[in-house]
């Protein structure tokens, strides 16, 4: 019984602060009727539907490389920052290579006296092998004479494989950009410290590069809408700076997600000047899903109480709070589902339309 009252309450909560808001907007109504004078005032203006409904996305790159630490050492040089332009191949930074380099040399001399021992093993063979035709020495004599040239060559062989992963090991103190694009992250300073944890285990994130010739965006749309931008590939994207462009190319996911029901849509962006940022968010919008786009006002005109959202609308002269059911929020304007009609008006300012209707009361306005 107790947990059926816990759950009531629980669900009753939303229906309290509806009530309480509609107690609010009531009261404002009856003693603010001209309190809507001198207020900032705007109109919501249809939605563009020819556009079709919209989408937030986050703008993501198709080459984005995270390099990391692959050997420990301490950060001698960096030489780029973030939003450099690097060239394929250019040197971002730079690790000391005190102990590699000693590994080179370690495995230089290694590889000498593997070929040193490899050339006398050589040359013993060829000597019992020539002794042999007289039979001057026996055949084991000859096989161990063998034995001991193909050891000899094997050491030498693991040698100059120790000699190429040293060298390999003391290249990784050099980190170069793996191809032409911009560093989105710097994430270590000159004279820091960087560890190498081994194959298994990540190394210390250094620097991220993405190339912004290739960049993308990834939406989730319901099934329905799925088949109709299957049928009409093609779809519209807004950046926050208020550029507004065709995508290059709509490629819609031929699996559904099990547990939302919905499918991603892939949608390809065209070279830009200047680049969108990977991460920065994007609506886009589909013009074979048309009919369903919803008017948008400023996001600076919405009251937030808690969870419940709500603008004062202007009637007869008066303003009243009303609840609002939002969408996505793009830049400074936020999408309206339900709660607001093309053609009404609403006070631009939340804040001002409050003073206004506490300065009626004063006033018996």
């Amino acid at each position: 019984m107790r947990l059926e009252v816990a759950i009531n309450r629980g669900r009753a909560l939303p229906l309290l602060l509806g009530l309480a808001l509609a107690a609010c907007s009531s009261d404002d109504t009856v003693q603010a009727p001209a309190a809507a004078r001198g207020l900032e005032t705007l109109t919501v203006q249809a939605a563009d539907a020819a556009d079709g409904r919209a989408w937030d996305g986050v703008v993501e790159a198709v080459r984005q490389a995270t390099l990391s630490a692959q050997t420990s050492g301490r950060v001698v040089e960096v030489n780029h920052d973030v939003g450099d332009r690097v060239a394929a191949g250019a040197v971002l930074l730079r690790i000391s290579a005190v102990e590699q380099q000693a590994g080179v040399d370690s495995a230089l001399a290694q590889l000498r006296s593997a070929e040193a021992a490899a050339a006398e093993a050589e040359a013993t063979w060829r000597r019992y092998a020539a002794l042999a035709r007289n039979q001057y020495v026996s055949k084991l004599q000859l096989d161990q004479a063998r034995a001991t040239r193909d050891a000899a060559a094997a050491a030498r062989d693991a040698a100059r494989a120790g000699v190429a992963q040293a060298r390999q090991g003391a290249g990784y103190t050099v980190v170069r950009a793996p191809f032409a694009g911009v560093v989105a992250s710097r994430d270590v300073e000159p004279g820091e410290s960087v560890v190498f944890g081994g194959n298994l285990i990540a190394g210390q994130t250094l620097m991220t590069v993405f190339s912004p010739d290739a960049l993308r965006i990834e939406v989730s749309v319901p099934q329905a809408d799925a088949e109709r931008i299957r049928a009409l590939p093609g779809a519209k994207i807004a950046f926050d700076d208020g550029r507004r462009i065709d995508a290059a190319q709509v490629t819609v996911f031929p699996s559904a997600d099990a547990a939302t029901h919905s499918v991603k849509v892939r949608v390809a962006l065209p070279a830009l000047d200047p680049v969108p940022l990977p991460g920065s968010t994007a609506r886009v919008s589909f013009p074979a899903v048309r009919g369903a786009a919803y008017p948008r006002i400023p996001a600076s005109a919405v009251v937030r109480r808690g969870e419940v959202s709500a603008v004062y609308v202007i009637a007869a002269g008066r303003p009243s709070l009303r609840q609002l059911r939002l969408g996505g929020q793009s830049g400074d304007t936020v999408e309206v589902i339900a709660g607001l009609q093309a053609g009404e008006t609403i006070a631009a300012d939340p804040v001002a339309a409050l003073q206004a209707l506490v300065a009626a009361r004063k006033t018996g306005d």
